[in-house]
């Protein structure tokens, strides 16, 4: 579980790094806060009008668009960040001079707090967006450093000259009798900004934006260094936008006035001159009402049609009765049924005085010939009403043919009348119609008129200003709280970058998972960081115990102590394990490469009748033996004592390995403090390659995380040892 949480231990130890660096990224925050211009923004809320409630939903507004530009809040944002808009804004705030308290860090921006008045009368274009150094000795005389770099010695109250430019510098006395205790002899720096650089300035501040897509609301807001020029900036683009859509709705009202008056005398002359063409034709063509008069003909021709159609009945009948007697004029008295036509009473006595005759006759003919002058009498009365009959049909049948045609004449002399009706219909629809597009025209237009005198008359806007700006007291950049907490964190981010840069370089063997998982060489021992001797002698007396159980140690066995450095813990175990099994009272040989250049065998052995004697390897005559001459050497020796300790030389050394290969047990020391990571597989390789036997490590200092004081002291402990050295020599 130890080992899941290792590699918190090198920010364990530098933990002070991590807290200094935390701590000096926090002053250094507040020493940037310090001389940091704060920003302050205020924000004002537009309501636009609504075209679909109240009066801007008249007809007025919807046909001829005085007050509404555009229903879409976008198009209105756009409006409101426009060049026109912003310029109109502009001549409401006296943004065009701008002035600074001069500190000797740190500039600080006046507006109406400022002590003085600066105001520009003309100033050339080589003077724009150039500051102006001011010093103020007193409250009447200053010296002014234009920026050429020309000084002047000016009187404040005065209006100033330079090079074609003058403005005028006085004392703010309100600010003085309101703040008696405001300071005005100090060092300034004023400028005078030009539009261009206005509009900039105010594009880069300044935040339009709709409350909500479907919610005619738009908020403006604008930062500034000095809060009340925050709050007013707002304030005056909202109202030059409500000046210019009221100006824009008077001049739209204007405009659609005197073109209606236009379009108005227009339509008028041409609806009189309309109304004339009607009277004209009327007249010309003698129309009082043409629906009227024809109605009255067509009833006229009806009648006469329908006493044509009884004419027409009448004389069919007679002409069929005509030629019926025509055909049987011989027999007349057989035709005598056929009479029926003739219902006047006069035919019908003819008719009756006929058949009595016809009765006579018949009975005369009982008595007398037919030849008998009273038989041929009645033939003679009858022949002559029949006659007499005939000529009566005939006449008839002549007067109603001249009465037909008499009757035809009129019905079309009558329906000639409709023949010039249809094209008097449509030229009088024509006119009418003509007459009735310049008549709506013009009852539009005086309505239209009206409306827009009225729009002219009413300077409204609909706009309102729901929410005006105000003086912020707390700026909204910079945010300390996040400044300050970002450098803490960024500080201690910092620190653990290089707590782990510097581990990672470094790579030491900080633990035994280290050796573990870079090596199959087992550890015998992980020797800890002794505060007290008696836990240091208990400690290497139960190792030393522990090899024996193990049967690492046999007897008359050699140990060889191998390391990278013999200040990686190979002095400090050897000694430890030697004086362990001196104690024990055991025999011990200890193997010693030294360099004797007075010595002219290449060993010599020391104190060989005491308990711990030392063969001493010399470097310089070694290179004349070989390898089998030394080792058997030391195996002679070996035999003589319980046990041999090897101080063998480092890694890489020309006897090393020799030294290693007549081990009975190789301890490899390794300090977690002082030995890389990497010489670890080097151990690995040179026991696999060179077939070492019973490689064993012992792992110095195991589980020691100094703090950083007791590195620190540590250094400085040395750096004191080194200069005293140096002193010394």
């Amino acid at each position: 579980m130890d080992n899941q949480f290792n590699f918190i231990k090198p920010y364990l130890r530098g933990w002070i790094i991590i807290v200094a660096a935390m701590i000096g990224a926090y002053m250094l925050a507040s020493k940037y806060l310090s001389y940091v211009t704060p920003m302050y923004e205020s924000t004002a809320k537009l309501r636009l009008a609504d075209l679909n409630e109240g009066v801007p939903n008249s007809n007025l507004y919807k046909d001829l668009d005085v007050f509404a530009n555009t229903q879409k809040i976008n198009a209105e944002i756009e409006l409101i960040k426009s060049h026109a808009i912003i310029k109109k804004a502009l001549m409401k705030v006296p943004f065009e001079t701008t002035i600074f308290r001069q500190g000797k860090l740190k500039s600080t921006e006046l507006f109406s707090d400022a002590p003085l008045h600066i105001f520009k009368i003309k100033i050339e274009d080589q003077f724009l967006n150039k500051p102006f150094q001011l010093m103020v000795r007193d409250t009447s005389a200053a010296t002014l450093i234009d920026p050429e770099g020309t000084s002047h010695e000016i009187k404040l109250g005065d209006t100033i000259q330079i090079a074609g430019s003058s403005f005028l510098i006085s004392v703010n006395r309100d600010l003085m009798v309101s703040k008696p205790n405001t300071k005005i002899v100090d060092h300034y720096t004023f400028e005078f900004v030009s539009e261009e650089s206005q509009l900039s300035e105010i594009l880069k501040n300044l935040d339009v934006t709709a409350v909500d897509k479907d919610v005619p609301v738009i908020r403006i807001s604008y930062k500034s260094a000095h809060p009340e020029k925050a709050a007013l900036f707002p304030n005056a683009l909202a109202q030059a936008y409500i000046e210019d859509y009221i100006q824009t709705k008077f001049g739209a009202a204007d405009v659609t006035s005197n073109f209606l008056n236009d379009r108005i005398n227009e339509i008028s002359g041409k609806l009189a001159g309309t109304e004339s063409a009607i009277l004209n034709y009327r007249e010309s063509e003698d129309i009082t009402n043409i629906r009227q008069e024809t109605e009255t003909d067509l009833r006229q021709i009806s009648q006469l049609k329908i006493q044509q159609t009884n004419l027409k009945m009448s004389l069919e009948a007679i002409r069929e009765l005509d030629q019926y007697m025509e055909k049987g004029k011989n027999n007349f008295l057989d035709l005598a049924p056929n009479f029926e036509a003739f219902t006047d009473l006069l035919s019908t006595e003819m008719i009756k005085k006929i058949k009595q005759l016809q009765s006579e006759k018949k009975d005369l003919l009982l008595v007398y010939t037919p030849k008998d002058e009273k038989v041929i009498a009645i033939d003679h009365k009858i022949n002559d009403i029949s006659s007499y009959l005939k000529e009566s049909i005939s006449n008839t049948r002549k007067n109603l043919e001249s009465k037909y045609s008499n009757l035809m004449y009129d019905i079309e002399e009558a329906e000639k009348v409709f023949i010039t009706v249809p094209e008097k219909e449509r030229m009088m629809t024509i006119l009418n119609r003509e007459f009735e597009i310049y008549q709506q025209s013009y009852n539009f237009l005086n309505q239209k008129k009206i409306e827009a005198e009225i729009a002219k008359a009413a300077k409204v806007a609909f706009h309102r200003i729901i929410t005006p700006a105000d003086i912020s007291k707390i700026p909204v950049s910079p945010n300390r709280t996040i400044i300050k907490g970002v450098a803490v964190i960024l500080g201690m981010l910092g620190a653990m970058m290089l707590i782990f840069i510097v581990h990672s370089m470094k790579a030491r063997v900080n633990d035994i998972s280290t050796v573990e998982s870079n090596s199959m060489i087992p550890v015998i021992a992980t020797v800890p960081k002794f505060k007290k001797d008696e836990v240091k002698v208990n400690f290497f007396l139960t190792a030393t115990t522990q090899w024996q159980v193990k049967e690492l140690l046999q007897p008359h066995g050699i140990i060889c102590f191998t390391g990278f450095n013999q200040k990686h813990a190979v002095s400090f175990i050897s000694s430890e394990i030697i004086r362990t099994l001196q104690n024990q009272g055991r025999k011990i040989l200890v193997v010693r490469l030294v360099d004797d250049n007075h010595c002219d065998d290449f060993w010599r052995l020391e104190n060989p009748d005491g308990q711990t004697s030392e063969l001493m390897l010399n470097r310089s005559k070694m290179m004349y033996n070989t390898t089998e001459e030394i080792q058997n050497l030391v195996k002679n020796q070996s035999a003589n004592f319980d046990q041999t300790i090897i101080l063998n030389s480092n890694f890489g050394e020309a006897y090393t390995l020799a030294q290693m290969a007549i081990a009975q047990l190789n301890v490899v020391c390794i300090d977690t403090r002082l030995t890389p990571a990497k010489k670890i597989t080097e151990v690995d390789l040179l026991t696999s390659e060179y077939k070492l036997p019973n490689v064993n490590f012992v792992l110095n200092r195991a589980g020691y995380n100094p703090g950083f004081n007791s590195e620190i002291f540590r250094t400085f402990r040395k750096l004191i040892v080194f200069f005293t050295m140096k002193l010394k020599k």
